[in-house]
């Protein structure tokens, strides 16, 4: 990764995506790890999380995480999901953060030198360029190495610089994640939200 250490940096995660995305490489993040990371390299002003959440749940299995980066260092970017049904007549839930996390990208532009953009979506093609156009370098994080690749071509073109998400397992790896991972395995692999939840430490 290549940072300037008097450069201000904003990290803005696309939550489900970089969750996604660090399953299918076999490992879960600790977030603590990830913000220092970010933080050494150079003037981080602030790292933004976003999320959907089901407000109806009696116990929603990511509702710790979202407390535990509330009050770690994190601007949390919540709303809730709708429900909805298809013409099939299935229950479907959606929730869909691109709108908040462009506009917040856009009015944080002119307080930074770099955004780091945790995403593979395709559809933040066009918000990498507007960025890019007032002169804010974008570093876009996520992974070529999972079967899809989680990132869309024409974001990794258009990005500044592509940093590989399993390049990172080191440094931002819950520990015993981490073990397993350089052994071969494949994390826990139970899948269920309790994973989340407990990927913040």
């Amino acid at each position: 990764m290549r940072f300037y250490p008097t450069e201000r940096i904003g990290l803005f995660i696309d939550g489900a995506n970089l969750y996604a995305a660090a399953r299918a490489l076999g490992f879960d993040i600790d977030y603590k790890k990830l913000l220092q990371l970010f933080a050494d390299k150079a003037h981080l002003v602030r790292a933004f999380y976003y999320t959907a959440l089901i407000e109806d749940q009696e116990y929603s299995p990511i509702r710790p995480l979202v407390d535990w980066l509330d009050y770690n260092g994190y601007t949390m970017v919540t709303k809730p999901t709708k429900e909805f049904t298809d013409a099939s007549g299935r229950r479907k839930i959606k929730g869909n953060m691109d709108i908040e996390l462009a506009i917040d990208v856009m009015e944080m532009a002119e307080r930074l030198d770099h955004v780091v953009l945790f995403s593979g979506d395709g559809d933040f093609r066009r918000l990498v360029e507007a960025v890019q156009r007032k002169g804010v370098r974008v570093t876009v994080v996520s992974t070529i190495r999972s079967s899809p690749p989680m990132v869309a071509d024409e974001l990794r073109r258009q990005a500044d610089v592509f940093v590989e998400l399993d390049d990172l397992v080191n440094s931002i790896a819950r520990m015993h994640q981490h073990q397993k991972h350089a052994a071969g395995g494949s994390g826990n692999g139970n899948g269920n939200g309790d994973d989340i939840a407990q990927g913040s430490r």
